[in-house]
């Protein structure tokens, strides 16, 4: 129902704002006269704020479409190189010859982003990709919208999560360094250490975990204590609604990504206000720079994806209620994942100080469960002064997170398929 009423809200404010945006365009007219008043602009910037907090935001572009090697810009083109019902796999595919020539005959290393599914879009990650297109063979998981995906399509849980993610790193092979983002960081442990146990050939290089909540008993975070407060019933009882036709996923129960959005938002509510009155004021004084800078942050941050409902409960029943993972109770399809199996993958993990999402040693437990691995395949890493968004973008991240990974993947990624 909860999604029904949701629906209709977002259709009843149609010709509203439909009128704002017809607003906003006669008030930025050349030939009006109000256009360059302190009025007209004001008109124009309520009418902007207006149909940009009750828009839905669909599915953003990647919008990459060269990178900037040796001075020389070389062209990228995505491809699907791998597809299932809930998942692409996506290459960001450079010119051939345009590398070579801009840094001549080498093979790049081959990264593997395991991008979050839990509420906004792979392209959450879009500075993260940027950042490694010059040296690397980037490739990233784009998870379906719930919304998006037919019934007939079947379920979607925390095994078939799982299940993807080795289906994936087989594909690309055993020299493939993973990289998982906060939400798949305790799935891709589940599915390497499947692969590991199995001497699996195709088994990657190297993993890494950004953020991940691997043990969130370590210093728990707001959303952390949420869901050891509430029962598990209550998840299921109001978190859980029906897509609403005329939606592709018709009838599949998810949690709908508007929620998800919602906790986000209140997290940091006075943030956000203040940065939609910025917003606002910078229109209205016209600073298109700091307004346009609002403008890609926000299409980004409320563009979000609806999560299948035994995906979302099982990731709260599994990684934040029991714990399974951290003690060692963890199944996949009946089968008990053994992440002590991992004797030969690099380790690498990075937490931001300022976490408030993956509190500090959430991540680093990964390093305590893979107890056979030599101390030499390891390293752990805690950004000063940043958040969790800064773990895997922004300055910092660009400037003192990426070299470490890069020298990482080089030194102990090679050591690791070295001793195979």
């Amino acid at each position: 129902m909860l999604y029904s009423v949701y629906e209709m809200n977002r259709l009843a404010m149609t010709p509203w704002r439909a009128a704002a945006n017809a607003t906003r365009r006669m008030m930025r007219a050349p030939w009006n006269p109000m256009g360059d008043t302190v009025a007209g602009r004001t008109m124009a910037a309520a009418a902007e704020l207006f149909e940009s907090v009750t828009r839905r935001y669909g599915k953003p572009e990647w919008m990459i479409d060269a990178t900037l090697i040796n001075g020389h810009t070389v062209a990228i083109e995505e491809e699907v190189v791998w597809s299932d019902s809930w998942c692409d796999l996506l290459h960001f595919r450079r010119d051939p010859q345009a590398l070579v020539e801009a840094r001549g005959k080498r093979e790049d290393r081959k990264v593997l982003f395991v991008a979050p599914m839990s509420g906004h879009y792979a392209t959450l990650l879009r500075g993260t990709v940027e950042t490694f297109l010059p040296d690397c063979e980037v490739y990233i998981t784009d998870w379906q919208d719930a919304r998006m995906v037919p019934v007939s399509e079947g379920r979607f849980d925390l095994d078939d999560f799982v299940a993807y993610i080795r289906k994936m790193i087989a594909f690309l092979g055993p020299e493939v360094h993973v990289v998982a983002v906060c939400q798949p960081g305790p799935p891709t442990l589940s599915a390497i250490a499947l692969m590991a146990e199995d001497k699996d050939p195709s088994r990657p290089a190297s993993m890494t975990f950004m953020g991940s909540p691997i043990d969130t008993r370590k210093s728990p975070t707001a959303p952390n204590i949420l869901a050891e407060e509430k029962p598990f019933d209550w998840f299921a009882q109001n978190l859980i609604h029906t897509v609403p036709a005329p939606n592709p996923g018709a009838l599949r129960r998810v949690y709908p990504g508007f929620l998800q959005l919602a906790g986000f938002m209140n997290m940091n509510l006075d943030r956000h206000v203040d940065a939609h009155w910025n917003f606002f004021n910078h229109l209205v004084e016209g600073d298109g720079d700091s307004a346009e800078k609002h403008r890609v942050f926000y299409d980004e941050y409320l563009a979000v994806m609806d999560l299948s409902e035994e995906f979302y409960l099982q990731t709260i029943s599994d990684v934040f209620q029991e714990h399974k993972l951290a003690r060692g109770i963890q199944e996949h399809h009946g089968r008990r994942v053994d992440v002590s199996a991992i004797e030969d993958i690099a380790l690498l993990t990075v937490e931001g100080e300022r976490d408030d999402i993956s509190g500090i040693g959430q991540t680093q437990a990964a390093h305590d469960l893979c107890s056979n691995l030599p101390d030499e395949l390891q390293l752990d890493w805690v950004q000063p002064e940043v958040g969790h968004y800064g773990v895997f973008n922004g300055r910092r991240f660009r400037e003192q997170i990426a070299p470490r990974m890069r020298d990482f993947w080089d030194e102990k990624g090679g050591a690791a398929l070295k001793r195979r």
